[in-house]
C-alpha cells in the first residue's frame, strides 16, 4: 500500500468510536488536564487519541478500546511533558499568565491546591494517583494501563497518597 492511500475502515468503526467518544471524552480530557495542566492541550491530546483509535479499528479485542484510549492519552501526555521540558531548556522562563476568570470560578481554591501538590509528585506517582482516585480504577487496571505490576501500583498509590498529604499539609 502506498503512502497516503486510503485505508479501509470497517462499517462498525464509526458507531463504536462515536459511542466511546460520547461516553468517555470528558473523563479522558480530565485525565489529560491533570497530567499536562492545560485544558486546550488536553483536549487536543484526547482528540488525537480518538483519531488514532479510529485509524486502528478494529482492535484485536474491541472490549479493550477504553484501556487503549487511556494508555494513548497517558503516553501522549508524557510526550507533551517531555517536549515542554526540552523547550524550557532552550527558552528563558516566562511569567505564566494567571488563569482566566472562568477557570478561577470553575476551580475552587482547594482543587487548585491539590493540583499544585499533584504537580510536585514524580510522574509515575501522579499517574497512579490520578487513575486510582480520579478515575476510580482498580489497581489491576492501573497496572495494565501503565504496564507495571499490580503490587507496584498498590505501593505507588500508598506512598503517593502519603506524599500528597504531606505536600498539602506543607502548603
Amino acid at each position: 500500500m502506498s503512502i497516503g492511500a486510503a485505508v479501509p475502515v470497517p462499517d462498525d468503526a464509526p458507531a463504536a468510536v462515536t459511542r466511546l467518544y460520547r461516553e468517555h471524552w470528558v473523563g479522558l480530557v480530565r485525565l489529560a488536564v491533570l497530567m499536562v495542566d492545560d485544558r486546550q492541550h488536553a483536549e487536543d491530546l484526547v482528540q488525537e487519541a480518538f483519531a488514532e483509535l479510529y485509524r486502528r479499528w478494529p482492535l484485536d479485542d474491541s472490549g479493550k478500546a477504553l484501556g487503549y484510549l487511556r494508555t494513548t492519552v497517558l503516553n501522549r501526555s508524557r510526550s507533551a511533558l517531555r517536549r515542554r521540558r526540552v523547550a524550557r531548556l532552550y527558552a528563558p522562563p516566562l511569567d505564566r499568565p494567571g488563569a482566566s476568570a472562568e477557570s478561577e470560578v470553575v476551580l475552587s481554591e482547594e482543587r487548585q491546591e491539590v493540583q499544585r501538590a499533584l504537580s510536585k509528585l514524580p510522574r509515575r506517582t501522579r499517574e497512579v494517583l490520578v487513575l486510582r482516585y480520579y478515575l476510580d480504577l482498580p489497581h489491576a487496571e492501573i497496572a495494565q494501563t501503565l504496564g507495571i505490576n499490580e503490587s507496584t501500583a498498590r505501593a505507588t498509590a500508598s506512598r503517593g497518597l502519603a506524599l500528597l498529604t504531606q505536600h498539602l499539609k506543607d502548603s
